[in-house]
């Protein structure tokens, strides 16, 4: 974090409140405060915290141990709190235990970080209240296969994995897409991770006849390939996906490289104003600091609807757009956000900035 202090000051101050402040909604914020997750759930906290001092609602914190069995403790919580609506949930561990409980209650989960398909199926099966602000385990292969029937259809294509079972996976994911729509790629290979130089590897792409390469590994491999490839005089067109999102070491990355990923909120139109807020307040927007505040912005509209309404808070919850830090966010039949949020970026030597002309 780049300044803990701040965010861990206004999330002492909002556990030390409770659920004292009155207001009209109350939104319970499920996050670790202590723990090896304790600074992601600062974030978690911080962000919600600040929305409810701009709305005027009450956050009831509740503390995440993230470990077995601990989610139907946390779920009691709740229910003793008489929240109306929960958000945060940053490990599936809880979301399984809670979920039964929080249906029986009619009390609506909104997690910012969970990801897992099945447990989203099983939410679905059994009508447990969950809703999902995090992107779905299978956005980001569809973002890429987008991008690549959308940019490079009539580009050489190839496709690397580092083996892994994250990178293979996706891998596979965008090449049997991809050949769905008759789209076959020139060089699929797997690379050995973790080298100190790639040089057969792009001299076996330009005979294969290559220009536009995704890369399903980490972003140290591919600014070893991007720097190989430049060495070569091979001019290739990079792109990774999420895991780009990580620390510009030990070799900086070229210049020009893409990536798929998730936007910097705090530098989109959407976001800036409450990244600006959060800086005069010491608070860093970074990590789940913007997804919460959208998160609990959601929870007080769609709770205020309901109310006005006289609409179940489930079925509002579906299909009605939220305007958040975030940009607009709806929610479909599937309980997932109805537009992807990962987008094509392009990384510009200091930043991760969108691509002029990706498909967004």
């Amino acid at each position: 974090m780049n300044d803990v202090r701040g965010i861990l000051l206004l999330v002492s101050l909002l556990l030390a409140a409770g659920s004292s402040h009155a207001a009209g909604v109350t939104i319970g914020v499920v996050a670790p405060q202590m723990g090896t997750y304790a600074s992601l759930g600062a974030q978690i906290t911080a962000g919600a915290g600040f929305e409810s001092e701009t709305s005027k609602n009450t956050i009831v914190p509740v503390d995440e141990p993230c470990t077995e069995n601990s989610g139907q403790a946390v779920a009691d919580a709740l229910i003793k709190a008489k929240v109306q609506i929960a958000i945060g949930f940053l490990c599936s561990e809880t979301l399984e235990g809670a979920l039964p409980k929080l249906k029986d209650a009619g009390i609506p989960a909104i997690t910012v970080s969970v990801r897992s398909h099945i447990l989203m199926e099983d939410a679905l099966k059994n009508g447990w209240p969950l809703f999902r602000l995090a992107p779905i385990d299978s956005a980001e292969a569809k973002k890429v296969v987008e991008t690549i029937i959308g940019e490079w259809a009539a580009k050489p294509i190839a496709l690397i994995d580092d083996g892994t079972i994250h990178g293979r996976e996706l891998v596979e994911a965008v090449r049997n897409a991809l050949e769905e729509q008759g789209l076959k790629p020139v060089f699929v290979d797997t690379y050995r991770p973790g080298q100190e130089q790639q040089i057969g590897l792009v001299r076996r792409l330009r005979k294969a006849g290559a220009t536009n390469v995704f890369i399903g590994g980490d972003r140290s491999d591919v600014a070893i390939l991007a720097r190989d490839a430049a060495a070569e005089k091979i001019p290739l067109v990079l792109m990774g996906g999420d895991a780009m999102r990580a620390a510009d070491q030990p070799l900086a990355l070229a210049a020009g490289v893409q990536a798929v990923t998730l936007p910097t909120y705090a530098t989109l139109p959407p976001g800036l104003a409450a990244a600006k807020a959060l800086r005069d307040k010491g608070i860093e927007p970074e990590g789940y600091v913007l997804r919460a505040a959208a998160a609990a912005a959601i929870a007080s509209q769609v709770v205020e609807a309901t109310i006005a309404e006289k609409k179940p808070l489930l079925d509002k919850l579906i299909g009605t757009t939220w305007q958040t830090a975030l940009g607009p966010i709806a929610f479909g039949a599937n309980h997932e956000l109805t537009a992807n949020p990962y987008r094509v970026l392009r990384w510009n030597g200091k930043d991760f900035q969108p691509a002029d002309g990706a498909t967004d």
